[in-house]
């Protein structure tokens, strides 16, 4: 009898078309999935997918057999929420994800507004990329998450901007731009830039907005790639290069005239803050107040610390 498990590799592997990269996501080794995949097919007796140097695509049997995988575990995961909001130990707790610029920097003062209204619920909150927390939504580890940027495709999720971010360049107060309000696409090439990895929202929202408006990624100095938003700004403080990140996450520092934010010419580095759920999951009734509690525009012009200008 298929294990869960060997029905969430096989449908991993069809979205990603590969079982590298399914081994990556569900952190398990490649022979591991290879084997799950191997499983399946010798117990219905026929092949799933055709092997190729690229990847792996369905074959005729595998179309079939994807379409009951995907309703087996629809069903699964709903009968699992189902319980556990019957049951009396998951009544009053709220679990969320958040991205980091988000998590660092909003979440707490939503947090702080929620647990004055409500009293003692309980709130768990994880803080990761977009990408894991969108596995998590899928896969119904999580109900609700903050994410910013964009959103990967999937028919299952139910997408909602509540707010909206800018990125900025960010300087040291003794570079020669501190007293501008704005540089050219020209200027940020001469400047050594300090970004955050690969596969960041704000890294892949910078990338998007140099595209769509006609500026090559590729001629800009990148000298330093930091997985935190807090490392970036104490470089750009020490003067090794400058940096472009979200408005909300230097609103301090430009106030007490540590940096100094500026914007680019002709290019917009706006992005939405987004509520992600899954479209047949079920939320909480805690959740759902959690989620109006965002929702509410006024409320959160109120909470949220006032953007720099």
């Amino acid at each position: 009898m298929s294990s869960l498990e060997e029905l969430i590799v096989f449908k991993d592997v069809v979205s990603t078309g590969n079982i590298t990269r399914t081994s990556q996501r569900l952190h398990m080794s490649q022979p591991s999935v290879s084997i799950q995949i191997q499983n399946l097919e010798k117990e219905y007796g026929v092949q799933f997918f055709d092997r190729t140097n690229r990847g792996v695509k369905l074959t005729e049997c595998g179309e079939v057999f994807y379409h009951y995988v995907e309703e087996i575990i629809q069903l699964t995961f709903e009968a699992r929420e189902a319980i556990a909001q019957t049951s009396s130990c998951h009544s009053g707790d709220i679990h969320v994800g958040a991205t980091f610029t988000i998590g660092e920097y909003l979440l707490p003062f939503i947090v702080r507004e929620y647990c004055s209204d409500q009293g003692d619920t309980g709130i768990d909150a994880k803080i990761a990329d977009t990408e894991v927390l969108a596995r998590d939504v899928l896969d119904r580890k999580l109900h609700v998450a903050l994410i910013e940027g964009p959103v990967p495709k999937e028919p299952n999720f139910t997408v909602e901007t509540f707010w909206h971010d800018e990125l900025v360049v960010i300087v040291p107060i003794e570079h020669p731009w501190c007293e501008a309000e704005t540089i050219g696409f020209e200027e940020l090439t001469t400047e050594r830039l300090i970004t955050r990895e690969q596969g960041s929202g704000t890294r892949k929202v910078m990338e998007l907005a140099f595209a769509r408006n006609g500026f090559n990624y590729a001629d800009l100095n990148i000298r330093l790639e930091l997985g935190s938003t807090q490392a970036i700004k104490q470089a750009v403080r020490c003067g090794m290069g400058i940096a472009i990140i979200s408005i909300l996450t230097v609103q301090e520092e430009c106030r007490l005239g540590q940096l100094v934010a500026l914007r680019v010419k002709d290019c917009s580095f706006t992005r939405p803050l987004s509520i992600l759920t899954h479209t047949k999951g079920h939320l909480t009734p805690d959740e759902q107040s959690f989620i109006e509690l965002i929702r509410n525009q006024k409320k959160l012009l109120e909470i949220f610390p006032t953007p720099y200008q």
